[in-house]
């Protein structure tokens, strides 16, 4: 039994790997649907429909928690699947609320009413899935007032890193921080709402200098896992060898992996 890390492609590795560092002794299982990646330019169905298929697939490997680790799939897939009813002794969370509650400076799991805070300009840059799904504004409103929120679809970033292209994506970031920049000539804080952009967060915030805030999931994503693990020690698992599958070729995912981490990386047929 371990805990199940899963994301539509690579992205979801950034956040493997902060989890690793902050718990190195628990086991994971990462599944990357790369068979049908990008999900960010999928309509909600299909992205639940996808979502749901494989959190089941982790669920019946063994992993009683399953982290969605792609903002797109927590945007358009996880409420979803919660209101449907979720099997007794399973649980699925996204990775959207430990970012917000970061740029809101609460605490885990405070649910006290929205507040007005410090940060009073936002820039979202996301795919375009999360972008029409509003998930981010939605997740926002119930913590903090008064926040203005501009939504930047970043298309093409995802396609260009998982197919290794970083001086595409690059070019592509720096384009897309021009369009933003544009509606919100001054934002204060940037979110990075995509698991594949923490590498290209350097990018970022050379783009929007050094007066903006960027804010990037993974270590905050791994904190908040180790919280709840803490909180809910029976959700930890009892595994001790980490597994990384794919439902696309595993020898082409697992030499795109190992570039993406600089480590190597050896993914399975799912």
């Amino acid at each position: 039994m371990a805990v199940g890390i899963f994301d539509s492609g690579l992205g979801g590795l950034t956040v493997l790997d902060a989890v690793q560092a902050r718990l190195p002794d628990m086991a994971f299982i990462y599944l990357g649907d790369n068979a049908h990646a990008p999900y960010g330019v999928r309509d909600a169905n299909d992205v639940y429909d996808l979502t749901r298929a494989n959190v089941h697939r982790l669920w019946d490997s063994g992993c009683d928690l399953v982290i969605l680790a792609c903002n797109t799939a927590s945007a358009a897939a996880l409420r979803r699947m919660q209101e449907a009813g979720v099997p007794q002794g399973k649980r699925v969370l996204g990775v959207f609320v430990p970012l917000i509650e970061a740029l809101t400076e609460r605490q885990w799991g405070d649910n006290s009413p929205p507040r007005e805070v410090a940060v009073k300009h936002v820039a979202l840059f996301a795919t375009p899935a999360t972008v029409s799904s509003r998930a981010f504004q939605r997740e926002l409103a119930f913590r903090a007032i008064g926040v203005d929120v501009e939504a930047q679809a970043c298309g093409g970033v995802v396609d260009a890193i998982e197919e290794g292209d970083l001086i595409l994506a690059e070019a592509l970031v720096r384009s897309h921080v021009d369009a933003l920049k544009r509606k919100m000539p001054d934002p204060e804080a940037a979110i990075l709402g995509c698991t594949h952009y923490p590498l290209m967060e350097q990018v970022f915030q050379e783009a929007l200098g050094d007066g903006v805030s960027v804010y990037s999931q993974a270590t905050l994503v791994a904190e908040s896992l180790a919280d709840y693990l803490n909180r809910h020690p029976g959700m930890t698992g009892t595994g001790e060898q980490t597994r990384y599958l794919t439902t696309g070729d595993p020898k082409r995912v697992s030499d795109r992996a190992t570039q993406f981490l600089r480590r190597q990386i050896t993914f399975e047929a799912a």
